[in-house]
């Protein structure tokens, strides 16, 4: 930006030949008058002739410069205003180049398909310090959907990055804000998703979450609790149908993601599609870590993940509990509590983490729930287990699996009696919020990107 005001000037080696030679003829002429002072009768004559010569150099030299311009130093204040500008300038671009808060954004827009529309763009965005980080593109019939992560300065807001790009023709212009986490090129986080879902079939909803930002995801099952066809199917090859896609579900019934406020597009849906293929193709699966605690008392309890293959031992731990602990649990007939391990033991639906004492008893139940965009929390003890803390160990163990998921909540759907799942919920040391409604209690924590969730307190009913 200075070169402009300022040019470099090039250097004249002309003038530095003629200083050189300027100095041995000055060194010469001063050894021979110095001679001819000292020896000849015309010494001072000869002075008077020296000294009109030097004064005849002089003005030629000044006339010489001035011809030339040479200009003076740029840190020479000499001049007065032209001291005072150079100053000036170097100020400007000092401030022009110093560090600027930014902000991180995705963008998508539609552009014409047609040459130059994105050159366009991108120089649209570049003429307001726009720094395009990564670009996708997504080829549709009418057009291309673009799909931008922008660093911008701080102060440029979403509705000025939409007018912007108006400006040069694009439509349906969505932004929302970003994190690190997008950084990550495109192919590398669908690699990274088709291995985590590769590991874990309780990935599969959180991988499509995060394929598609921000949606609500429906797993349907083609039975219900009472064992009737519930009817949800689709198509082996999935339907798209603008803001909603519908996926078989490999366990039966139909994956529904919906998106109202930005269509799918073709792109999008041949991903999410080949995920859900991969998760078919693997069968069930769940990693078998084992996490072995030991209470306050001195008892050993393992903690790890449970499936379906835990539907009996889950059976015969309710047999073992009263009705009102499985009432607080279950919110509905005791009679019907077995109807929902089927559903709750699903790694589609969630993920659940199993207690089980030396002697490979199970004693309690703790569940992490997919329900759309939000995510529930429930705990079950065993009575004679309870009040050990292995309530607030699984809560804990729960939330920590739902910030690994970038989950922003978690919610405990209870009743207002039920004073050690509130207590439970307290121990995590994270905001609360309760909402209470006809004697139900729901008590939200709020997670955040960053949460951190304390040791569980020790004690409470669970």
């Amino acid at each position: 930006m200075s070169s402009g005001r300022h040019p470099r000037r090039r250097h004249h080696w002309r003038r530095d030949l003629v200083e050189l030679a300027a100095v041995f003829t000055a060194v010469a002429v001063a050894d021979g008058l110095a001679n001819v002072v000292a020896h000849g009768p015309k010494g001072p004559f000869l002075l008077i002739v020296s000294a009109v010569a030097l004064v005849a150099t002089a003005a030629f030299h000044t006339w010489w410069a001035r011809r030339h311009s040479h200009a003076p130093p740029a840190g020479d204040t000499g001049g007065g205003t032209t001291g005072s500008s150079s100053t000036e300038d170097a100020d400007d671009t000092a401030a022009e180049n110093a560090p600027r808060e930014t902000a991180l954004w995705r963008m998508r827009t539609t552009v014409r398909d047609e040459p130059g529309s994105l050159a366009a763009l991108c120089t649209a965005l570049a003429g307001h310090r726009v720094d395009i980080l990564t670009l996708q593109t997504h080829p549709l019939a009418d057009g291309t959907v673009d799909e931008f992560l922008l660093r911008t300065p701080a102060e440029l807001s979403a509705a000025e990055l939409s007018r912007v790009v108006a400006a040069v023709g694009a439509r349906d212009t969505w932004t929302e804000r970003a994190d690190a986490h997008d950084l990550v090129d495109a192919p590398t986080r669908v690699l990274g998703l088709a291995t985590r879902t590769a590991l874990d079939a309780a990935e599969l909803p959180l991988a499509l979450r995060q394929l598609l930002g921000r949606c609500t995801i429906h797993s349907l099952p083609a039975v219900s609790l009472t064992g009737r066809p519930t009817g949800e199917t689709a198509p082996v090859e999935g339907v798209l149908e603008a803001t909603t896609m519908r996926l078989r579900d490999p366990s039966g019934g139909v994956i529904t993601i919906e998106r109202p406020y930005l269509p799918f597009t073709p792109t999008e849906f041949a991903r999410a599609r080949a995920l859900v293929e991969l998760d078919a193709r693997l069968g069930p699966r769940v990693p078998r870590a084992e996490h072995v605690l030991t209470l306050p008392e001195g008892n050993e309890i393992t903690v790890r993940r449970a499936d379906q293959n835990d539907i009996e031992a889950a059976k015969a731990m309710h047999e073992r509990c009263s009705d009102r602990t499985l009432s607080l649990r279950y919110h509905g007939p005791v009679g019907d509590a077995d109807r929902y391990l089927g559903h709750l033991l699903s790694p589609r639906y969630g993920r659940t983490l199993a207690v089980q004492t030396a002697s490979g008893r199970l004693v309690g139940l703790g569940h992490l729930l997919w329900d759309g965009d939000e995510t529930e929390v429930a705990l079950l003890v065993e009575d004679s287990w309870q009040r050990r803390g292995i309530g607030s160990e699984l809560l804990r163990r729960l939330v920590e699996l739902a910030v690994e998921a970038r989950c922003d909540s978690v919610y405990a759907v209870t009743q207002s009696s039920n004073t050690g799942m509130v207590a439970a919920m307290r121990g995590l040391g994270l905001p609360l919020d309760y909402q209470i409604e006809e004697g139900t209690l729901v008590v939200t924590a709020r997670l955040g990107r960053t949460a951190t969730v304390t040791p569980a307190a020790r004690g409470g009913q669970n």
